[in-house]
């Protein structure tokens, strides 16, 4: 029985981050290290500080590595209050692609590559990459299966070459997390492989930044290249091999903390425009008065409230150990389409407002359009989902809707 019931801690907790977003990091909104494609890194460490000095930093990780150690279910709360700015989730160190890593580190990673890194990235002191997609003609982006990055084994590990695109936070961060086909020293294909590399790492380049419409982002999004970058073989994250199957851990959560963090700052136009739909009149009435704009906040009322049910019942099943691919693939698609609808309606009741610097609206809408693209665009999770939809085999019903024998 899955239970929406918010524990009295949770709440406490939930009360304290929304208001030491509220009080502490609204006003870093209109500061220039905001920039158009990329925070600078002064800004972030300047907002780990004030939550550090809160007692909020990294709800998600351990207590043991210095963070609050919640659930899935207690970061679905606590995320979307964080994300009630655009930068609370840098204040709090749940930003992506750094939050997804620490999970993958905590679970996959050897002691010893544990203890190297993880004390770090819960304290905020460093920012994470993972490396995998590359370009449409090089090689593997929503296809993994296409992966062209090789690492060729030596004697003391393994040498790798390769081209990736659109990798979030290169620059300025410590570790990349590299994924690369895997072959050994005979050339037999192992298949795909996780290793770690610092990224001062002699081989690694960044090659350009790109200009994203995104802006929410560390370090950017950049290409970068590796040539001949050596990685020992005790750098191997998890199973040689098991790549794929590693990034699972990975990307099915991350794909939920995703839709939470997104939750909130869809949650904020939505309250930005409510506010102005209740103060603006036009011909004799406000706004929100004449159905049109009233109709828009309801519809986003209601595909905000089912949201967050989704969200929750997806937190409770992965601390359940039940959450399954399909589940992860419905709610980002679910979540990633309900939140950009919301946001296009918001921007539309604020009209000429609503496209300016003036308030944050603008900003989340060119943030928020990306979401349905990266970790999977909508229509891959769609096709994943309708294959395994057929592959269940024969229904239990005729078309005229008859029990089948």
């Amino acid at each position: 029985m899955i239970g929406f019931e918010i524990p009295a801690e949770v709440k406490h907790l939930r009360d304290r981050v929304r208001a030491f977003v509220v009080e502490r990091v609204l006003a870093y909104e209109q500061d220039p290290r905001n920039g158009v494609y990329m925070v600078e890194e002064s800004l972030r460490t300047e907002l780990v500080a004030l939550a550090r000095s809160a007692g909020l930093l990294s709800p998600h990780a351990p207590i043991e590595y210095g963070g609050l150690g919640l659930d899935h279910r207690g970061m679905a709360v606590v995320f979307e209050a964080a994300c009630w700015s655009p930068l609370g989730a840098l204040a709090l160190n749940i930003q992506a692609p750094d939050e997804g890593n620490f999970n993958l580190l905590h679970l996959k990673a050897t002691p010893q590559q544990k203890a190297r890194w993880l004390p770090d990235l819960a304290a905020g002191r460093i920012r994470t990459v993972f490396s995998m997609t590359e370009t449409a003609t090089d090689g593997a982006g929503s296809d993994p299966s296409l992966l062209q990055t090789r690492a060729d084994e030596v004697d003391d590990g393994y040498v790798l070459n390769g081209r990736k695109y659109m990798i979030s936070g290169a620059v300025g961060a410590q570790l990349n997390i590299i994924m690369a086909r895997t072959f050994d020293r005979s050339g037999y294909d192992l298949g795909a492989t996780m290793f770690l590399a610092p990224i001062e790492a002699p081989g690694f380049r960044v090659e350009r930044m790109l200009h994203t419409i995104d802006s929410n982002t560390p370090g950017g999004h950049a290409e970068v290249t590796f040539r001949n970058l050596h990685v020992p073989h005790d750098q191997v994250l998890g199973d040689v091999g098991q790549g794929f199957r590693n990034a699972q851990v990975r990307l099915g959560p991350a794909r939920l903390t995703h839709c939470m963090r997104w939750l909130g700052l869809a949650g904020r136009c939505h309250a930005i425009a409510a506010a102005h739909a209740g103060r603006r009149h036009s011909f004799g009435k406000t706004l929100g008065e004449h159905q049109g704009v009233g109709f828009m906040l309801a519809d986003n009322e209601i595909e905000l409230h089912h949201a967050r049910l989704a969200i929750w019942q997806a937190a409770w099943l992965l601390d359940q150990g039940e959450l399954a691919r399909n589940e992860t693939s419905m709610c980002k698609v679910f979540c990633s389409e309900v939140f950009g609808r919301v946001v296009d309606r918001c921007l539309q009741i604020l009209g000429a407002i609503g496209i300016t610097h003036d308030t944050v609206v603008e900003r989340i809408y060119r943030d928020i359009r990306p979401f349905r693209i990266y970790d999977g665009p909508s229509e891959v999770h769609r096709h994943a989902l309708a294959n395994r939809i057929l592959a269940r085999g024969p229904f239990a019903f005729d078309l005229d809707g008859s029990l089948r024998a």
